[in-house]
C-alpha cells in the first residue's frame, strides 16, 4: 500500500493506491474513499472508474501518466453517479463505456456533478467481454444500487469489481429496491472470486458479499417489525 499526501483545502487528504499483481492497481481516493482499477497492458491502462472529486482525479492522472508513463485508453463506469466518474474530463482520448441506462442513474441521483458528465462512446445493454493484456474483463448488467449497475468479473486477476452494490460489509438502500440488491450481491458470490474490489474503501475477502446479504437481512427483519407495530393508521 502506497500513501500520497496532498494538501486539499484547509486539511490532508490522504489518497493511496496498491498493487494486487504485476498489473493491476487499485486507487483509493480521499472523496468518500472512492475506487478506481487500472488494468496494465504495457503503458496502456483500462480504468473501472474514476473517483470521486476533481483533486483525486487529478492526483490519479498524476501518478498513471507522470510518475508511471503510463495512458488511459479506456474508462468503464461500474455506474454513472459523480462520486465515481471525476476523471472522466481529464482523459479526453480514452474511449468511455457504460451501460444503456446510464443517464437515469446520472439524471436521478442526489448530487449530481455536471461538471463530471462525458457521454460514453460504447453503451451495452445484458454483457460484454473485453480482452486487455492478459486479462478477461466479463462486464454484467447488475442492477441494484442503481438501474445501470454493472459488476466486472475478471477470472485471470480472481477478483470482481462490485461497484455500490455493496459498501463494506454493508450495504446503502439510499432509493434502491432491496430485492434488487439482494439478488445483484448474489450474483456477484456467484463468481466465486476471492477478492471483492467495492465502489469505495478497497477490497474485501469474499465473504464481505456474505456479511453484505446478512445485513440486509437483519435490516429487513427490523422494517417488517416496526410496521407490524404501527397501527394501521
Amino acid at each position: 500500500m502506497v500513501r500520497h499526501d496532498g494538501a486539499k483545502q484547509s486539511q490532508v487528504s490522504i489518497v493511496r493506491f496498491e498493487e494486487l499483481s504485476s498489473d493491476v492497481i487499485m486507487f483509493v481516493g480521499n472523496e468518500r474513499e472512492s475506487v478506481a482499477t487500472a488494468f496494465l497492458d504495457n503503458d496502456a491502462v483500462l480504468l473501472i472508474d474514476s473517483l470521486g472529486s476533481a483533486e483525486d482525479a487529478s492526483w490519479l492522472r498524476r501518478v498513471l501518466y507522470e510518475d508511471m508513463g503510463k495512458e488511459v485508453r479506456v474508462i468503464a463506469s461500474t455506474h454513472f453517479m459523480s462520486d465515481h466518474m471525476a476523471g472522466l474530463p481529464l482523459f479526453p482520448r480514452a474511449l468511455t463505456i457504460a451501460h444503456r441506462h446510464h443517464r437515469h442513474t446520472f439524471l436521478s441521483q442526489n448530487q449530481r456533478i455536471d461538471a463530471f458528465y462525458r457521454e460514453p462512446q460504447v453503451v451495452f445493454d445484458s454483457a460484454m467481454t473485453v480482452r486487455w493484456g492478459r486479462h478477461e474483463l466479463r462486464f454484467l448488467h447488475n442492477p441494484g444500487k442503481t438501474m445501470d449497475h454493472v459488476s466486472v468479473d475478471v477470472p485471470t486477476a480472481d477478483l470482481v469489481c462490485s461497484g455500490d452494490n455493496i459498501v463494506g460489509n454493508i450495504v446503502y438502500l439510499s432509493k434502491a429496491d432491496p430485492v434488487l440488491m439482494r439478488a445483484a450481491i448474489g450474483r456477484i458470490r456467484q463468481f466465486g472470486r476471492s477478492t471483492v474490489i467495492g465502489g469505495h474503501m478497497g477490497r474485501f475477502a469474499a465473504n464481505v458479499l456474505d456479511n453484505a446479504i446478512h445485513y440486509l437481512d437483519e435490516l429487513k427483519i427490523i422494517v417488517m417489525r416496526r410496521r407490524a407495530e404501527l397501527s394501521p393508521e
